[in-house]
């Protein structure tokens, strides 16, 4: 006599957790590849990224939800569950480290070596133009005063070398940092300033993020001064002095490699 093998029914929402997991894997990646290949603005590029969030904490939920009815009715799915719960904590993983600097760090977004008399950034036509129009705004000196205490690596640059020499050591650094130099101007004389101006874009999302740099001759030496500022958010995250600190290991490199 042939006996009838029943099937354990699949708990529907480990099921639907797994299904969100994945469209948010989707969504998360499509919107990291359209904001990178600038196929959207900012706006929209962030805006899908955080649909894609929404679908990762509702996989979540459901593993959860999915996890109490399997024990309680003996149904099957909890791998599903689990493997909603992975794929949703991948999606997840980069909001959750930015929310932990947004906690840990001041709201800043745009730190500059020198916070009493910060480099200011070009206006003229080309520079405007490369960033689109965007002239990041002057900040008083009190509303910078936070960056001191987080980030107390970020301080004036002071090398022996004349305001020339100095000027192309930092066009050097900062074409071997990646960044994008969209004006130069040399010191002019002993008491003039020398000035570059940059772009770095984010490494996930390649938010363009601005920089400018003054060379201050001196006698014997030059100061050098870099501000850099996040074109979008009120918050950088630490990005800006991440930045700013890189920049003087390299300049550093620069000189050690002379």
């Amino acid at each position: 006599m042939k006996r009838i093998a029943w099937e354990e029914p699949v708990s529907a929402a480990a099921r639907w957790s797994l299904r969100f997991a994945l469209f948010a894997m989707a969504l998360s990646v499509i919107a990291i590849l359209i904001t990178r290949a600038r196929v959207v603005d900012v706006t929209s590029g962030v805006s899908v990224f955080g649909f894609a969030i929404l679908s990762a904490c509702a996989a979540i939920l459901l593993a959860v939800a999915a996890s109490v009815i399997i024990w309680r009715t003996g149904r099957t799915g909890m791998s599903l569950a689990v493997l909603g719960i992975l794929v949703a904590a991948l999606v997840l993983a980069w909001p959750l480290w930015l929310t932990i600097q947004a906690m840990r760090l001041p709201i800043l977004n745009d730190i500059s070596t020198d916070i009493n008399n910060p480099p200011g950034f070009s206006r003229s036509t080309r520079a405007l133009e490369a960033r689109n129009g965007h002239a990041p705004v002057e900040i008083p000196a009190e509303a910078r005063l936070p960056q001191t205490r987080a980030y107390p690596a970020v301080q004036p640059i002071v090398i022996d070398l004349d305001g020339d020499e100095a000027f192309q050591l930092v066009l050097v650094a900062a074409k071997a940092m990646g960044w994008e130099v969209i004006e130069s101007s040399a010191p002019g004389g002993r008491l003039g300033d020398g000035h570059i101006e940059a772009i770095e874009r984010t490494l996930i999302m390649r938010f363009p993020d601005d920089i400018t740099i003054r060379v201050r001759p001196g006698a014997g030496q030059s100061r050098i001064d870099v501000r850099s500022a996040s074109r979008f958010g009120r918050h950088d995250f630490g990005v800006n002095a991440r930045r700013i600190e890189r920049f003087a290991r390299q300049m550093q490199e620069q000189l050690d490699a002379r």
